[in-house]
């Protein structure tokens, strides 16, 4: 017999509804792919180790825009400012022309930098895992920058909404 709340009786809603509970920051990944740059918003990212330098990020296996990118073997984490909303939602939609009349850049690997992210990592492709109805990429950080300002804020998502932090 199973007890209620575990795994075999866990509801998609509640699961939701607990994990927003959880504070992430909000990255846009990109790549310059043979198609031209493409990118996509993740919430799930966050350090992995620090000797060596890796990252992990996952994405969900539905999106188009991730295999692209994965085929380069390289890819960049635009950390976004509590000013980049706009950026975000831009990147969160499929399909379109995501980089239409935005400034970017190319970084030391080619991979498209974005204007005003609080930071880069430019990063290689290590692994990638099977993580149920998303993948898991393990980035192997190459080159990183932190061209924001170190008073600007990050753009967070906390339940089901962006948010700012207070200090």
């Amino acid at each position: 017999m199973t007890e209620p709340g575990t795994a075999e009786t866990l509801d998609e809603a509640d699961f939701r509804s607990v994990l927003a509970r959880f504070a992430t920051g909000v990255v846009v990944v990109t790549g310059s792919t043979e198609d031209g740059p493409a990118g996509l918003t993740c919430q799930s990212f966050s350090s992995l180790s620090l000797d060596p330098p890796l990252v992990l990020l996952s994405t969900a296996r539905t999106s188009k825009t991730w295999p692209r990118i994965e085929r380069t073997g390289r890819f960049a984490v635009n950390v976004l400012a509590s000013g980049q909303r706009d950026l975000s939602d831009r990147f969160a939609v499929s399909g379109g022309d995501k980089f239409a009349g935005l400034d970017w850049r190319p970084g030391v690997l080619g991979n498209p930098l974005l204007p005003g992210a609080l930071a880069h990592l430019e990063c290689a492709v290590h692994a990638v895992h099977d993580g149920g109805d998303h993948v898991i990429v393990v980035g192997r950080v190459r080159a990183l920058e932190a061209p924001g300002l170190d008073d600007d804020s990050p753009l967070v998502y906390y339940r089901s909404a962006y948010r700012t932090l207070s200090g």
